[in-house]
C-alpha cells in the first residue's frame, strides 16, 4: 500500500510541472499590460520599470521560469501585483472558504444523487422513474450562475428565508478556516447556525448540477445490477428489498465513485461563477480578480493548486476502489 501511494504520488510530479509550465508561458502570453494595471493610469514610466524590474519581468522568460520554480520549490508562489502579497498566503486565506463551499455541496450531491438514482432503478420505467430522469436532465443542461440567481430570488427576496452576500455575519474565531467545523471546536452555536444559513444557497447552486450527473450514472449502474446471479438469488430466499438495494448499491458504486471524486475537483472550478453571484470571498472570487488584473502568479498559484487536489483526489478514489471491492488487489 504504502509503495502503491508512493508510486502515485510521484507520478504527480510531471503532471504538476506540465501544468506550471503551460499555465506560465499562457499568463504571459495573456493581452494587457499587467504592470500598468497594477499601478493605475497615472504612473510614471520609470515606475512601470521599477515595478517590471522588482517582478523580474525585464530578464528573458527562461530565467523568469527558473526563478518563479526556484522560489516555488521553496514556498514562494511570487508577489501577487494585485495584493502585493505573497500569493501562498493570499491562497490560505481563500482557499478554506472554497473548500467549504465545494465539500458541503458535494455531501449534497451525494445525498440526493444516490438517493434518487437507487429510487429511480427499483422503480424503472414507472411515473417516479421518468420524473426523476426529467429532473436530472433540467439539473444538468441549466447553467450553475442561473441557478444561483434563481434561489436567491426565490429564497432570499421573494420567501426572506436566506442570506445572499458573504460566508457570515456572526464573527467565528478562525482556527481551520472552515467556518462550521471552527464554530463547533469553538462551541459557537450562533456562528454554526448563522454560517450555515450563508452556506446553503451557494451550495445548492453547485449541487444540482453534480447530483444530476450521479443520480444518472446511480440509477444505470444499479439497473446493470439488478438481473445478476446475486440478486435474484438474494430475492429467492427472501431477503428484505431494502438489504438487496443495499448489496446492489455497494456494488454499483465502484463507478459512481469515479463520477463523484471527478465532480469533486471539478467543483473547485465550477465554483467561480457562483462565488461570483454570491459574493463569496473563496479561492475562485481571488482567480477571477487575478485574471481581471491579469496577476500572473495568482493565476499559476490558483490553477497549480486545482490541479493539486485533482490529482491527490484521483489517488484517494484509487484506495476506496479497493475498499468497496476487495478482488481489487494494489499493483495488480
Amino acid at each position: 500500500m504504502t509503495r502503491f501511494i508512493s508510486r502515485r504520488l510521484l507520478a504527480m510530479v510531471p503532471v504538476l510541472f506540465g501544468l506550471i509550465v503551460l499555465m506560465f508561458l499562457l499568463s504571459r502570453l495573456m493581452p494587457g499590460d499587467a504592470i500598468r494595471l497594477s499601478l493605475g493610469p497615472d504612473a510614471t514610466a520609470q515606475q512601470i520599470r521599477d515595478l517590471e524590474e522588482k517582478m523580474g519581468l525585464t530578464k528573458p522568460l527562461v530565467l523568469q521560469f527558473t526563478d518563479y520554480m526556484t522560489g516555488l520549490l521553496q514556498g514562494d508562489m511570487g508577489v501577487s501585483l494585485r495584493t502585493g502579497r505573497n500569493v501562498l498566503l493570499d491562497i490560505r486565506e481563500t482557499l478554506p472558504a472554497t473548500l467549504e463551499l465545494a465539500l458541503f455541496s458535494m455531501a449534497l450531491s451525494v445525498l440526493i444523487g444516490v438517493s434518487l438514482g437507487v429510487a429511480a432503478a427499483v422503480r424503472n420505467n414507472k411515473w417516479s422513474d421518468h420524473l426523476i430522469r426529467l429532473v436530472s436532465l433540467s439539473g444538468t443542461a441549466l447553467p450553475r450562475f442561473w441557478l444561483a440567481i434563481l434561489l436567491q430570488l426565490v429564497f432570499a427576496y421573494w420567501l426572506n428565508l436566506l442570506p445572499v452576500i458573504s460566508r457570515g455575519a456572526v464573527e467565528v474565531e478562525r482556527i481551520t478556516g472552515l467556518r462550521l467545523l471552527d464554530s463547533l471546536m469553538t462551541f459557537n452555536g450562533a456562528g454554526f447556525l448563522d454560517s450555515l444559513k450563508h452556506l446553503i444557497l451557494p451550495s445548492l447552486a453547485l449541487a444540482i448540477s453534480t447530483s444530476a450527473q450521479i443520480m444518472r450514472m446511480t440509477r444505470a449502474n444499479m439497473l446493470d445490477q439488478i438481473h445478476k446471479d446475486y440478486v435474484i438469488a438474494a430475492r429467492a430466499y427472501g431477503l428484505p428489498p431494502s438489504l438487496v438495494n443495499r448489496y446492489m448499491l455497494k456494488n454499483a458504486f465502484i463507478s459512481v465513485l469515479t463520477t463523484i471524486g471527478m465532480q469533486l475537483g471539478s467543483l473547485l472550478g465550477n465554483a467561480f461563477l457562483v462565488e461570483s453571484v454570491f459574493g463569496w470571498p473563496g479561492l475562485a472570487q481571488y482567480a477571477i480578480q487575478g485574471l481581471m488584473f491579469k496577476d500572473y502568479n495568482a493565476i499559476i498559484g490558483v490553477t497549480l493548486v486545482i490541479g493539486i487536489f485533482f490529482a491527490l483526489i484521483n489517488v484517494v478514489i484509487d484506495l476506496l476502489y479497493g475498499w468497496l471491492d476487495p478482488r481489487i488487489k494494489v499493483g495488480r
